[in-house]
């Protein structure tokens, strides 16, 4: 096995990655996919599967991190586990669809898609968009296609679905900790299939670069997913002391400039 220098990168961002996400409750993806993208890029991964490769290693990145993150709200009493019950079964197939959408996407639409849902996130910390609550849980049916439909979306742009199920559950009168917490528990579900389909869908992809999976990136997975579990406490810690909404908007300025070197590189 040889030792790429390139891999000294990974760990300083999952330090990164974990640290951010336990300060502001931001899903990892928002960070490693841009960065991911651009150290691909750097490292000469073929120009139709870098992307495809960010989106599936930071997937299945969000799948070691989630873990934790669950553990901590359910000790706190704030998953809502009768929710994630009704929701599952459609993040699971959404998710998992998702990525086979991804996959026969080329390169440029799915930035392209990417850095309008990540603008979209952005505004929403800039502004602290939030719903009014207005309604009650939807049936059985309601929660199905609302899970495919966050699901789906969670896979094309390699996010653990806060993004979109935290507002979801508030618009429908679910207490903010109650949804943030559940939210945490939809993330591993949301994860698993989307490492699965990313897993399948890349599985025979030619001139594939060295360790990977699928579109998985193994050095990338292993190195960011450890710094990142051992920095998100820091983070927790720390969201009590700094002056997180001031925080939010710094970071929703540096995710804008991350897009930004993401799409140059794309369209360079």
């Amino acid at each position: 096995m040889t030792f790429d220098p390139w891999w000294l990168t990974y760990p300083l961002l999952g330090a990164v990655v974990g640290f951010l996400a336990g300060l502001l409750g931001i899903g990892g993806g928002a960070i490693m996919v841009p960065v991911l993208s651009t150290l691909f890029l750097a490292q000469g991964f073929p120009s139709e599967q870098f992307v495809h490769m960010a989106l599936g290693t930071s997937m299945a990145t969000i799948m070691l991190t989630s873990v934790s993150s669950l553990r901590a709200h359910h000790a706190h009493g704030a998953v809502q586990w009768d929710i994630v019950r009704r929701i599952a079964p459609g993040i699971l197939a959404g998710t998992f669809a998702g990525t086979f959408i991804a996959s026969r996407l080329d390169t440029v639409p799915l930035a392209v898609f990417f850095a309008c849902f990540m603008s979209f996130v952005a505004a929403q910390m800039l502004y602290n968009i939030k719903p009014k609550p207005s309604r009650e849980l939807p049936g059985r049916f309601g929660m199905s296609a609302a899970g495919l439909f966050i699901g789906a979306v969670s896979a094309l742009v390699a996010i653990g679905g806060g993004s979109l199920s935290v507002p979801f559950m508030a618009w429908c009168n679910v207490r903010m900790q109650h949804a943030i917490g559940t939210s945490a528990a939809i993330g591993f579900p949301i994860a698993l299939a989307g490492t699965l389909g990313y897993l399948v869908n890349g599985w025979s992809q030619a001139d594939a670069p060295p360790f990977t999976l699928g579109y998985i990136h193994l050095p990338a997975l292993i190195l960011v997913g450890l710094a990142s579990v051992l920095t998100a406490p820091s983070g927790a810690a720390f969201a009590h002391r700094l002056p997180v909404p001031a925080l939010k908007k710094a970071f929703a300025g540096m995710l804008i400039l991350l897009v930004l070197k993401m799409l140059h590189g794309v369209f360079a």
